[in-house]
């Protein structure tokens, strides 16, 4: 049986000779050249079973060569390989038909491994997808470490689904960039893109803020508000901060996702769901789902493609071409040009980054507005970071928050919610029910759902916890943790 052929195509000579080897080790034929016109002919021929081609050839970009290799030959798998390691470049490789893309430098044992299930895969009728316009002019996410690398591959294969999406991060490391990415370079570019901060909203206002109300549905509901998955339809709806959502509303986007359709709040008549889902939390919701705070079947809805954001000090060969763009779109805005000399980027790799990107961001606007010099140093730097850092508590507040401070908050965040307006008539059953629900619900997780052990711990009598856990509608799962 004759083993199967593989064409590549690398203006870098070196580079053509490094995967012959390694193919020809393998059990392959090799044909190489440094010509995208050969290798044009070579596949109008008829020839290879395989073809692995560079971005940058000297007389045709290698991306143009995919969509029409994969009309004449639908059978003929191409993987893109570019040292141009951008979001854009991978987009554009799995718009254009690509089976896989490969940023350079590559490992040889995952090139072999992407031919290999290349070449086991049966062909499927070629589909592209229209690319968004001025694509090379938009770069949402900067980065060329490993870790991003892989970010890049997972949202290009996504722009040709429509798949719901979790996304986890610390705070300030870009969840949201990731978010708006999937949804420009996705199906649903031409629709709407709407935010949703949810730990932003107060608790009472979440069902009306995500599915809308009626006139009359509760007091100060003069006219028909429109919630944010109408106002999403036919674009992407991004649910940021999805672990500060309420057992409440976790149940009924849960209902959303598994019916596709809703009622807004006092309606009646049902309303399509045509939205896709991107969530985004900075908390470790397995650990929520054990203690009871979070819906198991809710996060496997939502975890349906799961991408994890780096923090930055796990990427911080990064932080040069970060920390460049952000000067450059500060000189945008009318700040003073800067530039970063090599001492200066070698302690800003030094730091922990504790706000992330964000940090790194507010660090270089404050430069390019205050650093009087044209070029900035390494003890700039140093005295930056020393003056933005967290001066330390003191000993009596390292302590957690009390309780009754914490209350007192929330009820400025809800009374300044209806600031202005017509206000609630219950606000006292309400922020009694706000203590009551996590104080049983958190109490029931740890006796592992034993109402007997809880009321005796809730000094209740078992009758009215179990009133309480019906009315505020706790949900009690035995042996939880």
């Amino acid at each position: 049986m004759t083993p199967p052929t593989v064409l590549i195509a690398d203006d870098d000579r070196s580079i053509r000779t490094v995967l012959t080897q390694a193919l020809g080790r393998a059990g392959y034929q090799v044909r190489s050249t440094g010509h995208a016109a050969t290798l044009w002919r070579w596949v109008e021929d008829g020839e290879g079973d395989l073809v692995i081609t560079d971005v940058v050839m000297p007389d045709e970009n290698g991306l143009d060569l995919v969509p029409r290799i994969r009309r004449i030959r639908p059978d003929l798998r191409v993987v893109v390989m570019s040292a141009q390691s951008t979001l854009i470049t991978a987009v554009k490789a799995a718009q254009r038909g690509a089976f896989e893309y490969l940023p350079k430098p590559f490992d040889l044992d995952e090139l072999l491994s992407v031919v290999g299930r290349a070449l086991a895969v049966p062909a499927a009728i070629p589909h592209f997808e229209a690319e968004p316009r001025d694509a090379d002019e938009r770069l949402p996410l900067i980065g060329r470490s490993p870790a991003m690398q892989e970010i890049y591959r997972t949202i290009a294969r996504l722009t040709t689904a429509d798949l719901t999406v979790m996304i986890n991060g610390e705070s300030g490391t870009g969840k949201e960039l990731v978010a708006r990415a999937l949804h420009d370079y996705g199906k649903r570019r031409a629709g709407p893109f709407v935010p949703v901060n949810m730990a932003a909203i107060p608790r009472e206002l979440i069902e009306s803020e995500l599915f809308g109300h009626e006139r009359g549905a509760f007091t100060g509901a003069l006219n028909r508000t429109a919630g944010r998955f109408e106002q999403a339809s036919g674009g992407t709806l991004f649910l940021d901060e999805i672990g500060d959502m309420p057992p409440e509303a976790q149940t009924r986007l849960l209902r959303v996702l598994q019916e596709g359709e809703f009622t807004s709040v006092g309606g009646r008549q049902p309303i399509k769901a045509n939205v896709r889902i991107v969530a985004a939390t900075h908390r470790d919701l397995r650990a929520a789902i054990r203690q009871g705070l979070f819906r198991e079947d809710l996060f496997y809805r939502l975890n349906v493609v799961p991408i994890r954001l780096p923090p930055l000090r796990e990427r911080v060969e990064d932080i040069p071409p970060l920390a460049r763009h952000f000067l450059d779109r500060a000189r945008a805005d009318g700040l003073a040009a800067k530039s970063l000399d090599v001492a200066a980027l070698e302690r800003m790799k030094r730091h922990p980054w504790p706000g992330n990107v964000r940090e790194l961001e507010n660090l270089m606007r404050r430069l390019a507005a205050l650093h009087p010099a044209e070029t900035i140093g390494a003890e700039a730097i140093e005295a930056e970071l020393a003056e933005a850092a967290p001066a330390p508590e003191p000993a009596a507040a390292a302590g957690p928050e009390p309780l009754a401070r914490a209350v007192e908050r929330h009820i400025r965040a809800f009374l300044a919610a209806h600031d202005g307006g017509v206000g609630p008539s219950d606000i006292y059953d309400r922020v009694i029910a706000e203590v009551e629900r996590p104080l049983i619900r958190l109490t029931l997780a740890a006796t592992r759902g034993n109402q007997i052990k809880a009321a005796a711990m809730l000094g209740l009598n078992r009758n009215t916890l179990r009133k309480k856990i019906r009315d505020l509608e706790i949900p009690v799962v035995r042996g939880l943790m």
